[in-house]
């Protein structure tokens, strides 16, 4: 994939272009210091994936994401946490905080490549419903028809036109083409809720819930103010 590096603090370009060169997928086309510069490297060449700052002089990195007529898949590297909400609006393929370990920065690079090569893939029917009592449904993955239980689901990740489901009992995900909307469609509602654009949990896997967040084990997924009320309906109580 290609990418270019957007950061004004040359040292933590410095360190994101070398984090770049270990992975082996990615070619760095270009490091950029500002958004304008960085806006003329996307009209000049085809960009897959950008690595962005969000405190930058001049346009945000929020404001660049918006800017962008035909965008690459995004990944927002920053020293700020408050973002994330806003971050995962704009259809992030992830959020790091500075300083990254190599090894949470090949996760989200191993995820951007998960959903560019479902990008590169024909597009087929993503799922099969099955009675709304039968407790389970089919999505298709490379090609074939994968029963899934809800039982099994601990959240559901939307990214843009995929879907990427949890399990529990595989402590993987599957990912299939699809809408997280239509999904929600065939969900039995007394399950599984929508805290956000782009999550649905699994009400009985919640372990425990925060204002503006809940978790799943040892993961914390944000929860939008447009669906905190549901949050508030399962734990009987004002999140605030």
């Amino acid at each position: 994939m290609k990418c270019i590096a957007i950061d004004d603090e040359p040292l933590a370009l410095e360190l994101l272009a070398d984090n770049i060169s270990k992975v082996p997928f990615l070619e760095l086309v270009a490091s950029c210091d500002n958004a304008i510069e960085a806006m003329k490297v996307l009209q000049e060449h085809a960009i897959d994936l950008v690595f962005l700052d969000i405190q930058m002089p001049g346009l945000t990195g929020l404001q660049f994401i918006q800017s962008v007529p035909q965008k690459p898949m995004f990944i927002l590297v920053t020293a700020y946490e408050k973002y994330a909400l806003e971050g995962f609006e704009l259809d992030v393929v992830d959020y790091l905080v500075k300083p990254v370990s190599l090894q949470r920065f090949m996760k989200a690079c191993n995820k951007a490549q998960e959903l560019f090569a479902l990008k590169s893939k024909p597009k087929t029917a993503a799922a099969n419903p099955s009675p709304a009592n039968a407790g389970y449904f089919f999505v298709n993955v490379d090609y074939s028809l994968l029963k899934v239980v809800f039982d099994d689901i601990t959240w559901i990740e939307g990214l843009k036109d995929y879907i990427k489901i949890h399990l529990k009992s595989t402590g993987k995900a599957i990912v299939t083409r699809m809408s997280i909307k239509s999904l929600e469609e065939q969900l039995p509602s007394d399950i599984f809720i929508r805290i956000h654009k782009s999550f649905i949990v699994s009400a009985r896997h919640i372990t425990a819930v925060r204002k503006s967040s809940v978790f799943i084990g040892d993961m914390e997924l944000p929860v939008s103010d447009n669906y905190r009320d549901a949050i508030n309906a399962i734990t009987g109580r004002q999140q605030g």
